[in-house]
Parts: C-alpha cells; structure tokens; sequence
C-alpha cells in the first residue's frame, strides 16, 4: 500500500498542470500590438494573481491586467489608484487569443509612472 507521503506527491504533480493552466504567462501577449490609452476606469479588481482594470474604448470594454497586487503595492501603486472612476494612462500589449485582453508594461495615474513588470 503507497504512504501517505507518496499519495500527496501523486496529487501535487497531478494538480501541477492544472494551476499552470489556471494563470497564464506573459507570452501569449503580442508586443507588435500596443495599447496606449488615457481615460477612466470603468471598474476595477485589486487581487490575486494580478490586479484587472476594465475601460472602455471606442465604446468597447478592454480588460488590462495589471501586475500582483504584491508587486503593485512594492512600486506604489496603491488600490485607490486604479479604483473606478480614476483616471489614467495605460501602456499595454494585445492578448493573442483574444483581441480585448492586454497585459499593461505601466500605468500613469496622478502625474506618475508605474512599471508593473
């Protein structure tokens, strides 16, 4: 009869490929196609795996990921900057596979920029 100790490694190499498929590298974003946008927000989520803006352009809602929050507290960019109805720049890059889906390189909000890779 396995132990224990082999049961548990069985189930964490069989969840591994699933937590990779659950969040996504930065590869499946195309740096040819440039996102540079200035307007509001037009909702928001401060959370793990990365932070979420939604803005709309040309009457279309993007989705712009932003980096972990850890990462974005670490540069100073705090939750009530990138909080709905705030304004700001976003600098990012088309996701392959879905054209309304960009991973953001910074953001500028108050005067200030922010790198989030």
């Amino acid at each position: 009869m396995p132990s224990r100790r082999h049961l548990v490694a069985v189930a964490a190499l069989v969840a591994m490929p699933a937590v990779a498929l659950a969040h996504h590298g930065w590869g499946g974003f195309d740096t040819s196609k440039v996102l540079d946008h200035t307007g509001p927000i037009a909702r928001s989520t401060y959370a793990n795996p990365h932070g979420t803006l939604f803005m709309v352009k040309d009457g279309e809602e993007l989705t712009i990921e932003l980096a972990p929050t850890s990462r974005m507290q670490a540069r100073g960019l705090a939750e009530g900057d990138v909080a709905a109805g705030k304004t700001l720049r976003v600098y990012a890059y088309q996701n392959r596979g879905n054209p309304k889906v960009y991973r953001a390189e910074w953001v500028e909000v108050a005067g200030r920029r922010v790198e989030l890779r």
